[in-house]
């Protein structure tokens, strides 16, 4: 499982500006042409005719491959799907590429990562249908010169067809990735409540600075919300105390202060007290306990709460 730390560096990854390329630079990246486009266009005069043909002979292969089973059992469904692979060459060869065509090509690779199909079969039915379309179906009178430029042509936009499948599968997937380090973060971070007006904090792994300010705005959103008297942070189980961290805990003491809340590190072994004096880290005002409950017990004293054992 990933620990907190490695979520917060995942998270920050995944959160830096997703770019979608533009029309411009995709026709650039792919080096397409409005020749290009008007040889496809020309292409697709011959290919066209021949759509139901490609349909029996794409389908028939896939057949054969597991994702049918999975995706294609209802037969409505079927010829739902081979409708639109019909439109979808249509759009294809009519080769009208602008800000729409690239919204399509990005909407089925979303649909296709949602609904589960991978990648790799993805790209083993776009090589099967361009084998079908550019090779076997062709039975028209261009030369050989003129066809190889329009299989040329072709080849270039369905690669560009293809990256804006891929960037949609990786929009989404990060999508959903930050989605998960974000809930892994929040789970890092669990504020529980201990007693009537005393929170705690425990912290296991290492604190980077993203973590650090995910746990001071869990700690101070849940003193507002209890308008707790006194938190508890344990540190207990984090791996690395340095004068990093230390600053990072004594910001968030200082901030609950601020907020009419003591703040009290508890799981101060004698490992870390000595990394600390040997750094020459100032704690400051931060009140510190060796174990939990030690801490606990100086909490009950600052609530003004009595805890005594009940007579057998």
């Amino acid at each position: 499982m990933m620990n907190s730390a490695a979520a917060t560096a995942f998270q920050t990854s995944l959160e830096s500006n997703y770019h979608l390329a533009s029309l411009e630079e995709l026709l650039t990246q792919h080096q397409i042409t409005t020749q290009d486009l008007e040889l496809v266009r020309q292409y697709g005069e011959y290919i066209t005719p021949k759509f139901p043909f490609y349909v029996d002979r794409f389908y028939s292969w896939m057949e054969n491959m597991p994702e049918f089973k999975i995706f294609f059992k209802d037969q409505k469904k079927l010829l739902r799907v081979q409708g639109s692979q019909n439109r979808f060459w249509e759009i294809f060869f009519e080769a009208e590429v602008n800000d729409h065509y690239l919204e399509m090509r990005r909407k089925l690779g979303e649909v296709h990562a949602q609904i589960g199909l991978s990648l790799p079969a993805y790209f083993a039915a776009l090589s099967v249908s361009q084998d079908i379309l550019l090779y076997e179906l062709y039975d028209g009178d261009l030369t050989e010169s003129q066809r190889m430029a329009c299989i040329q042509a072709c080849n270039k936009l369905i690669q560009l067809d293809a990256s804006l499948v891929v960037e949609a599968y990786a929009k989404l997937s990060n999508e959903r990735l930050s989605e998960q380090a974000k809930a892994m973060m929040e789970m890092s971070t669990p504020v529980t409540s201990l007693w009537d007006n005393i929170l705690m904090l425990p912290v296991v792994g290492i604190i980077d600075s993203k973590r650090a300010q995910n746990m001071m705005s869990s700690v101070l959103h849940k003193i507002a919300e209890t308008r707790a008297k006194v938190f508890i942070i344990d540190i207990g189980g984090v791996s690395v105390v340095d004068t990093a961290v230390a600053n990072h805990l004594i910001k968030i003491t200082q901030a609950a202060r601020l907020m009419g809340c003591v703040c009290l590190l508890s799981g101060v072994s004698p490992a870390i007290a000595q990394t600390t004096i040997e750094l020459g880290i100032d704690v400051g005002n931060v009140l510190t306990r060796a174990t939990m409950r030690d801490a606990l017990e100086e909490a009950f004293r600052l609530i003004n709460v009595v805890v005594s054992k009940k007579d057998a």
